[in-house]
């Protein structure tokens, strides 16, 4: 019964939970139109070298990701309207959306976005690597794109996606420690994006490297303590992203076998509890709801790669929709702490398949 009045609420807001329409995708689509060009509130993440740095504006020291209270929140923004676009190329907003991301990507603008990784002090390690993995993610939507608005934003982009991937290359053989966390800094995350941008754009040293690492990562990985997840402000699942990163290294049987130890009842139980969002206003507890858009599209590809008679496979499918179809319901109720990044989680898990 409780589903049955989810699904009536969806229908009566015009949200599909199954898939993305162009009613739905115009509705979002308004959410990263407003913040994308909206300064403050910002928290910028900028540790000063000096007292000229520490005075300089979020759209000083990023003329085109300087909206949306932070880097990578902009930077999803622009890669969901550039979906969008490329999913509905007659939504109703279309020239609004193309103004908005036309001003963006100039490519003098992207120079100084490049630049500023290893500008300042620590500045090279600016958004490791949860912003790095949207903008691949970013660059690979404009790769993708068959048509002349997308080879010249992608053009713009390249001095940026270029710094990005080179400094990856750096850090990557150096990193001694996955980070399991549930939120930014999460290694599996950013390897997933980064492997998708690498097998797309066919970077195969980055390709390998990024395979290596994971197996070294993860590959031995028994028995996750699921049961213990979320934290209090998660918006990944720690095990969920470790398993949806390993579906792209396994071949779909070794993966099955890996699956079959990685998780305990317990915590297979607890992944699929919907989290309680007890603040929708409190800029961090509302990170569960985008905790839910993640679970839907990890449970959605970690199913896809099992087997017809995995019975999880059919309980994962089941549970993602569920996770969509209840946060779907109050995307517009979290006030700016939600709106500047829920609406990105929300239209990557409907159009995860």
């Amino acid at each position: 019964m409780r589903v049955f009045f989810l699904f009536l609420l969806l229908i009566s807001t015009g949200i599909n939970a199954q898939e993305l329409n162009l009613e739905t995708a115009l509705k979002l689509s308004k959410m990263p139109l407003h913040c994308i060009n909206t300064e403050f509130p910002n928290k910028t993440s900028h540790l000063s070298d000096t007292e000229k740095d520490a005075r300089m504006l979020p759209s000083e020291l990023h003329p085109a990701f300087y909206g949306c209270l932070d880097w990578h929140s902009s930077v999803h923004g622009h890669w969901m309207l550039v979906k969008l676009l490329k999913s509905f190329p007659n939504i109703e907003n279309k020239e609004e959306i193309i103004k908005v991301l036309n001003e963006s990507f100039q490519k003098e603008k992207m120079i100084l976005e490049a630049e500023y990784f290893g500008k300042y002090t620590a500045s090279k390690g600016f958004e490791r690597t949860y912003g790095w993995a949207w903008l691949l993610k970013l660059d690979e939507e404009l790769y993708t794109w068959d048509s002349d608005l997308g080879k010249k934003w992608h053009q713009s982009l390249q001095p940026l996606t270029q710094k990005i991937v080179t400094l990856w290359k750096e850090f990557l053989p150096k990193q001694t420690y996955p980070n399991r966390t549930g939120v930014h800094p999460n290694t599996a995350f950013g390897l997933c994006f980064a492997y998708d941008w690498a097998k797309t754009k066919n970077e195969t040293d980055f390709l390998n490297l990024i395979i290596q690492k994971s197996k070294t990562f993860y590959l031995s990985n028994k028995e996750i303590p699921a049961h213990l997840e979320p934290d209090g402000s998660d918006f990944f699942s720690p095990s969920l992203q470790s398993a949806d990163l390993m579906t792209r290294i396994l071949p779909q049987k070794e993966f099955e076998k890996w699956f079959k130890n990685f998780y305990t009842k317990k915590g297979l139980e607890r992944i699929c509890q919907t989290p309680t969002v007890s603040d929708r206003n409190d800029y961090q507890i509302v990170h569960l709801d985008g905790l839910s858009f993640s679970r839907a599209w990890n449970m959605k590809n970690i199913a896809r790669n099992l087997s017809e008679k995995n019975p999880i496979k059919t309980k994962f499918e089941t549970t993602a929709q569920q996770f969509i179809s209840k946060s779907l319901t109050v995307l517009f109720d979290s006030g700016y702490g939600g709106e500047h990044w829920l609406a990105s989680f929300a239209i990557f898990a409907l159009t995860t398949k």
